[in-house]
């Protein structure tokens, strides 16, 4: 039996800013009961306010930092059996930092890989293990256009995006026997804080405008989520061919 936009729970990682929140605040607009996991207790606190302020259903909160892997499945697991049946699983959080090859910022580097590599699949897995269990759900990644791109002073964000795409497109090959949709959302450039310089970027939209375009993508059973849909849609296919000198005045 299909789950009705207004009777289902979506759980959220990263959810304290940024897409996360937007997210949220949309979802709750439709009437989902909602799973809010970030690493900062009061901005989860305040969101959860905002949400009951709206006459939403209430929402279910939980500290999680996803760079501890190990303390991932526990705090999911956790939330999940508080909540009961989860339909949709947004694995969104995620950081960014600008580096340079050969700079010396390797730390910053390996930071970005642990949060939206390492950190993401932990919390993927953990999600589809409780979907496997139900043989249900809709497991979601927030990747990013930069997947597909290459933007000077951002390659370990570029590398760490890319590296989520590719597990998502192999998770929904793996999981469609359970019954369970995989989907691969890339955003654009969104005005978030982990982008603080973002009006040098083209085609930039609010978070909110994202959130909404990305519900509306999943309501509608898309596996591949591109937003904004224009100009990105029409873009792609030729990514391949724009020459480096176009990125590097980016960087």
């Amino acid at each position: 039996m299909s789950i009705s936009p207004t009777n289902r729970t979506v759980v959220i990682t990263g959810a304290s800013a940024g897409i996360g929140r937007a997210l949220a605040l949309e979802y709750a607009a439709r009437g989902c009961r909602l799973g809010l996991l970030g690493r900062r207790q009061s901005a989860l606190e305040s969101l959860r306010a905002e949400i009951v302020g709206m006459g939403a259903p209430s929402a279910e909160i939980a500290v999680l930092d996803v760079d501890d892997v190990d303390s991932v499945r526990p705090c999911l697991d956790r939330l999940f059996e508080r909540i009961g049946a989860v339909d949709v699983f947004v694995a969104n959080a995620g950081i960014n930092g600008f580096t340079r090859v050969g700079a010396g910022d390797f730390a910053v580097d390996r930071r970005i890989i642990q949060t939206n590599v390492l950190g993401a699949l932990a919390c993927l897995d953990a999600a589809a293990a409780q979907f496997i269990a139900r043989r249900a759900g809709h497991l979601v990644g927030i990747s990013s256009l930069a997947s597909m791109i290459a933007v000077p002073t951002q390659g370990a964000y570029c590398a760490s995006k890319a590296a989520l795409s590719a597990y998502l497109r192999t998770a929904r090959i793996e999981l469609a026997r359970h019954g369970i949709r995989v989907s691969n959302v890339t955003p654009g450039f969104v005005l978030t804080e982990i982008m603080p310089d973002i009006g040098k970027y083209p085609f930039a939209i609010p978070a909110a405008q994202a959130a909404r375009e990305i519900a509306d993508a999943l309501d509608a059973g898309q596996r591949e989520v591109i937003v904004p849909g224009w100009p990105w849609k029409l873009f792609k296919p030729f990514f391949g061919f724009i020459p480096d000198s176009m990125w590097r005045r980016f960087g």
